[in-house]
């Protein structure tokens, strides 16, 4: 089969489908956003998107079709990126089960485009599970420079750390279960240009030797008391906890009272960040396939964790912060990128609104590759926004600042 290719212009005619049964929250939720739950009956006609390794789209792209016996159609506007059927499922493939593909959104990937990484770059994923962003990331790193990824969820931020490994990313990622409304800590390279008398010996404190997936007895134990009193994510106050390391993510040989004390915001201004990716926790409104599993999950479950915290301010008040926190770690002149997967007004515009009468430093950055994407501009300029109707994708919004002089 020969791969097609699907650029912005091309739209898939239809016959309309039935919307999703939304329950009377979901849809006061929508209505309260000015949001059409007409939007929800095209689950079945937006693609599902998957990104090869790059390097290997010459000799793979006709093995993987057969495999998965659907075409792969080629997405003109993101590299590496192609659509397949939604209906196609990945996860029982040899391509994936040996780390040739991953599923990934092409609005996430174009976000992270966003970020124009460069080699090189000391980057920080802010809320990095699942961790199909964190691979992208990796891959646009190559071989110097470093990726920190953290997530307040332990669990799922191993499952990030399970892709690093499965496709031999991890080489120079480092991974914290922490929160990232408070996360402090620095790229190593950075606390090491401030070392005074730094050796490597014991006497100066325990040092990391290359990470093993194999943990000591009193490291199962203490997890293991953590989970049964009812604690197994950290508080705000807490340190955060470094589950994985690569062979050269900087680490290895290091004093670990080096590698994990807080930052200063002056320090973070000149040894900070280049690059942070902010794709902050959301009502998931947008990615109508997250909707949809709720039919599975129970509706119950989409009020009482995503509407309630959106209606309280709770969610809001968590957007802003990572916000706040994720540029408060960029260095001057770097970065970041701030998306949600939510189509609403209040969870995207209304944040950076806030966060920019809030902070002198930032200003917004117009996106170099928004001309060739399929998207339409934020209510706020310079911003993006991916919708199913418009772009193919889930929805999607996209900012990105740079961090100025102060």
């Amino acid at each position: 089969m020969d791969s097609s290719e699907i650029s912005p212009s091309d739209r898939k005619e239809e016959q309309p489908a039935a919307p999703l049964p939304l329950p009377a929250a979901f849809l006061e939720f929508l209505g309260e956003n000015g949001l059409d739950p007409m939007l929800y009956s095209m689950a079945d006609t937006i693609p599902r998107y998957i990104r090869l390794k790059p390097g290997t789209e010459s000799r793979m792209v006709t093995e993987i079709e057969t495999e998965l016996k659907c075409d792969l159609t080629k997405v003109s506007w993101l590299p590496d990126f192609y659509a397949i059927p939604p209906e196609i499922q990945i996860a029982g493939s040899k391509a994936y089960q040996q780390g040739k593909i991953y599923g990934i959104d092409a609005a996430s990937g174009a976000a992270i485009v966003a970020l124009d990484v460069q080699p090189g770059d000391h980057v920080l994923d802010l809320c990095a599970a699942p961790g199909a962003k964190l691979c992208m990331l990796a891959d646009m790193l190559g071989s110097t420079g470093s990726l920190t990824g953290v997530d307040v969820a332990k669990h799922r931020l191993a499952a990030c750390r399970t892709m690093l490994q499965k496709y031999s990313l991890g080489d120079r990622s480092r991974l914290f279960v922490a929160d990232g409304t408070s996360f402090s800590i620095l790229p190593v390279n950075s606390n090491l240009r401030s070392m005074e008398g730094y050796i490597v010996t014991e006497e100066g404190g325990s040092i990391f030797s290359e990470w093993t997936s194999k943990r000591l007895w009193k490291d199962r134990q203490k997890s293991k008391k953590a989970n049964s009193a009812g604690s197994p994510h950290p508080t705000s106050t807490s340190e955060p906890e470094l589950i994985y390391y690569g062979k050269d993510s900087g680490l290895v040989g290091l004093q670990k009272h080096y590698v994990l004390r807080p930052s200063t915001d002056e320090a973070a201004c000149t040894s900070g960040y280049d690059k942070v990716l902010v794709d902050a926790e959301c009502t998931h409104d947008g990615s109508i396939k997250h909707i949809q599993k709720f039919e599975f999950w129970g509706w119950k479950t989409l009020d009482r964790r995503v509407l309630e915290a959106e209606r309280t301010g709770n969610l809001l008040h968590l957007q802003l912060g990572l916000l706040r926190n994720g540029f408060k770690l960029l260095k001057t002149g770097g970065s970041l990128v701030y998306s949600t997967c939510s189509l609403t007004v209040a969870q995207n515009e209304n944040v950076v609104q806030q966060f920019l009468s809030q902070c002198p430093s930032a200003e917004l950055l117009k996106i170099d590759s928004e001309d060739s994407w399929p998207c339409r501009s934020g209510s706020i300029e310079k911003t993006l926004r991916f919708d199913p109707a418009t772009s193919q994708t889930s929805g999607l919004f996209v900012a990105k600042f740079v961090k100025l002089p102060s």
